[in-house]
């Protein structure tokens, strides 16, 4: 039986993905600086969302200065590997090729395994982005990553960073996505959607702002499922979105968990969608 059993194909990747990911900002430490304090509970919660068909995992180099990666090396052991996609991604500061190849390197290092999606974190002002995606290639070809994408890029940004490669291409897009923040409606999503790319959805439960919305409330009475549940369904409803929660405690992690395995109908999910304009 494999671990997920909700899942999206998704073209870019020729595979499947588990509809709602994990993510682990705040897990491990802050903006470069870690925190060990809870190392074994951040693990056990990584491991039970895992256990619950969660097995799209989002981390960076930056989330603990890097012990954030060490966390999900320690989850995903004893995992079987083809299961897990897991995704990191290298700061800005480090987009010239020989940092990428650095970087990628030792994130590997940390997560013990290769990495399936490598991600620049935000577009880097004083790299030409060619040097970046060139390294990209580079990682691909040693095997050190399988893919490769953006994050935090708007459609120009994409279509540039697609014209550097000669063999490969852009296969994903994590950008901030939310019921409250729909900018990516317009061209982002769209754009992923009509080439066949993975769109990862940043901070979709904008931290609890839906727990207690009385209008998710009330749909979520009809399939008997919480607000939370019934926003992260909403999203999956999308095409080729997969929403990444934070999954920092191990009672979210179980929520977010109950939003798979079940779709809300058209007409609701246009009612949210609509709500929400």
């Amino acid at each position: 039986m494999p671990l997920s059993k909700d899942t999206k194909y998704i073209k870019s990747i020729n595979g499947k993905v588990s509809v709602i990911g994990m993510g682990t900002w705040g897990m491990g430490g802050g903006f470069w600086s870690p925190d060990y304090s809870n190392d074994e509970g951040w693990v056990k919660t990584l491991r039970s969302g895992i256990e619950l068909g969660m097995t799209l995992i989002d981390t960076a180099e930056m989330y603990g200065g890097g012990h954030a990666e060490e966390l999900v090396g320690k989850a995903i052991r004893g995992f079987s590997r083809e299961e897990l996609f897991i995704v990191t991604k290298v700061w800005p500061n480090h987009a010239r090729y020989d940092d990428v190849i650095r970087s990628a390197k030792a994130s590997r290092e940390r997560l013990g395994t290769y990495i399936d999606l490598y991600l620049l974190h935000w577009p880097a002002n004083d790299v030409p982005v060619c040097e970046t995606m060139k390294a990209f290639e580079k990682l691909i070809d040693d095997g050190v990553v399988r893919f490769v994408g953006l994050s935090n890029f708007d459609v120009e940004g994409i279509e540039r960073a697609r014209q550097c490669f000669s063999k490969y291409d852009i296969a994903a897009v994590e950008n901030r996505y939310s019921l409250l923040h729909r900018v990516d409606e317009a061209s982002v999503i769209p754009y992923v959607q009509r080439n066949g790319l993975l769109y990862l959805a940043y901070t979709p439960l904008e931290k609890g702002e839906f727990a207690n919305n009385e209008f998710l409330r009330g749909i979520g009475r009809k399939y008997d499922k919480t607000a939370i549940q019934v926003v992260l369904n909403w999203y999956i409803g999308i095409d080729n979105l997969v929403p990444i929660p934070k999954a920092g405690r191990a009672e979210h992690v179980e929520e977010n968990a109950g939003a798979m395995g079940w779709r809300l109908s058209r007409d609701d999910w246009n009612a949210i969608s609509d709500h929400f304009r």
